[in-house]
């Protein structure tokens, strides 16, 4: 019997209050043959999407399985287990033993990633045991299969341990958008000559740091001005440049190209509320707490795949906030509050053991 699984885990905090949903169905019906959802207590989002796999794979071969179709939105777990993507982080060693250990008990297994829009019934499931555990103030184990505490991390500023994930933010440089002061998001305008400009002053200044030379990653937005912003510091550091789509800024759908007052002219209320509210999302467009949720699973991919390196990410206005609130563990309002300049350099590191550190916001003595 072929089956498809669909899984899915969060975590409140990461590591914070976490849990997994998963599903199983019939591969030609779509009828669901079984549930599972499971709170974990305090984990990363990672450790609960693995969670979350192994047991749909658990409940799949409960059902007598032999071809297992796992479809999952996150694409760290689909990547390392279709063997595209190495593990390399101590916690998820073992997880991704215990899913291909699993995944070896059926006679095909395919992965594939969809979009989370797709995987809500397994969205579901994980929020259903996420909530239940607020509730109840459980304080299940983390994670059972790699033996780990439940502990919340250190509230002390110097609590962090192990070698960090140090992640360089560099906004792009100037575009005839940003001169204009209009929303720009998905629309792929090039840099102005002063935007070069910037750019390659942010190349001489990124060069110069401790642990930047050829093998430091930049990772890249792949629109013009942020590809061509990445190319400039390539040339200083002779690095390469790797492009990554959830790096994007927010799309802004039918106000791309508006500015602040032209936008509020023309849907008052609905921009009131998106300025109120991070859920709600531009016309045709996405909402900043999309941008946060596809942020975070690059922020993820990214210390999973770099772990104790430095990485340049060029990018946003978004994003950067996204990854900086991510290091602040701060709520939403930190879009509206935090001010990021053309060509302006932060710094975020984030340590194995959850823990995170913002060591620089917002720098341009380089310009």
């Amino acid at each position: 019997m072929r089956v498809r699984v669909e899984a899915d885990g969060g975590s409140r905090g990461n590591p914070g209050p976490a849990g997994y949903g998963a599903v199983v169905r019939d591969a030609a019906t779509g009828e669901v043959l079984a549930e599972r959802a499971e709170a974990i207590g305090v984990a990363t989002n990672n450790v609960a999407e693995y969670r979350g796999l192994i047991a749909g794979l658990a409940a799949a071969a409960e059902v007598g399985a032999d071809a297992v179709e796992v479809a999952m939105d996150s694409k760290l777990v689909v990547e390392q287990m279709s063997g595209r993507w190495q593990v390399k982080h101590p916690s998820m060693k073992p997880l991704a033993r215990e899913a291909g250990e699993l995944a070896a008990r059926f006679d095909h297994v395919t992965y594939t990633w969809i979009p989370r829009e797709r995987n809500q019934y397994a969205d579901r499931l994980a929020n259903q045991a996420m909530d239940g555990q607020a509730t109840s103030g459980s304080t299940a184990p983390a994670d059972r299969s790699t033996g780990a505490e439940n502990r919340v991390p250190p509230t002390s500023w110097s609590g962090a341990t192990g070698s960090p994930t140090k992640i360089l933010l560099l906004r792009h440089g100037q575009t005839p958008m940003s001169v204009d002061r209009r929303y720009s998001g998905r629309g792929d305008v090039d840099l102005t000559e002063l935007g070069a400009t910037q750019a390659e002053a942010a190349g001489r200044r990124i060069a110069k740091l401790d642990g930047v030379d050829a093998d430091t990653p930049i990772i890249a937005s792949p629109l013009s001005r942020t590809a061509r912003t990445a190319a400039a510091v390539a040339s200083a550091t002779g690095g390469r440049v790797r492009t990554h789509s959830g790096l994007l800024e927010t799309d802004f759908g039918r106000w791309e190209g508006l500015t602040f007052t032209e936008a509020a002219e023309r849907d008052a209320d609905l921009h009131r509320r998106w300025l109120s509210d991070t859920a709600v999302a531009a016309p045709g467009g996405e909402s900043f707490d999309a941008v946060h949720r596809r942020v975070t699973e690059v922020r993820d991919e990214l210390v999973e795949e770099f772990a104790g390196r430095t990485v340049l990410v060029v990018s946003h206005v978004t994003p950067i906030k996204s990854l900086l609130r991510l290091g602040l563990d701060v709520g939403a309002s930190l879009l509206f509050r935090l001010h990021l300049d053309l060509a302006s350099l932060s710094i975020v590191e984030f340590y194995p053991d959850g823990n995170a550190s913002v060591r620089l916001v917002n720098d341009i003595s380089h310009l």
